[in-house]
């Protein structure tokens, strides 16, 4: 489905590029695979040029292959295309609980659990990490540990934490009200919500963000919010953007 556009704040992308940005996957690879169609039939209708693929973050967690999903991430795009891959909160706590499996507790609470077994971690493992304390979670976390392909483990450690173009921020969960985007706390970028989503003022560019779920894609003229709870509602959604024009593809 396709959005109508909103004039309330004029921005352009770049010329001679076009963009998608790309919401929370949350381990559904079959909604990335038929979103990714969709922009293939929304490019074929459009003028040639390069196009660059922003993912917003949250490949990972509640959905049932988060593998799979980095999976093809992993293996990258032909031209035209090109990626920018971001991260996410759920990345952020992943990867903490590499470095420290004692803080695994809340990862597992918010849908790593679902992650661990997509890579092949043992069921048994991954109950005991809930419920026997440090030696479940470190049990788990070697386990991950083993299973985790190298390629994998690269790619959640190059996710950057934004990206800029023209008139656009793009981040995972948004910015901090009033701080330049040059100066936002890495903290505030993967994990902000009320002060980000309650600011009705300008942030300096458009931000194009993820993170808080909606059912319908937001575009309020100072902030883009793209996350449509794919996880649950089966609907992954994109935000392209060409010179002052944007729209959305959704599955």
């Amino acid at each position: 489905m396709i959005f109508t556009n909103s004039e309330r704040r004029r921005a352009s992308a770049p010329d001679g590029v076009r963009l998608y940005a790309i919401g929370d996957i949350h381990g559904r690879f079959d909604l990335l695979d038929a979103l990714l169609v969709r922009i293939e039939r929304d490019q074929r209708g459009r003028a040639e040029m390069p196009v660059r693929l922003i993912f917003l973050g949250d490949y990972v967690d509640r959905g049932p292959d988060s593998k799979g999903v980095v999976d093809r991430l992993v293996q990258g795009f032909s031209r035209p295309y090109t990626a920018v891959f971001l991260k996410g909160n759920h990345e952020d706590m992943l990867l903490s609980f590499l470095a420290d499996p004692l803080a695994g507790v809340n990862w597992l609470r918010n849908g790593g659990e679902a992650t661990l077994l997509s890579y092949g971690v043992e069921a048994g493992v991954v109950q005991c990490a809930f419920w026997e304390g440090q030696q479940g979670l470190t049990e788990a976390a070697r386990q991950f540990q083993a299973v985790l392909p190298a390629a994998h483990l690269d790619f959640y450690k190059s996710l950057r934490t934004f990206y800029r173009m023209g008139d656009y921020f793009f981040t995972h969960a948004g910015v901090r009200p009033e701080a330049p985007l040059d100066q936002q706390s890495e903290n505030d970028l993967l994990w902000i919500r009320k002060d980000f989503l309650n600011w009705r003022g300008d942030f300096g560019a458009v931000v194009v963000h993820g993170h808080t779920p909606s059912r319908e894609p937001q575009d309020l003229g100072n902030r883009i919010g793209l996350d449509t709870f794919a996880v649950r509602s089966g609907r992954l959604t994109a935000a392209g953007f060409e010179g002052s024009k944007r729209w959305f593809l959704s599955t």
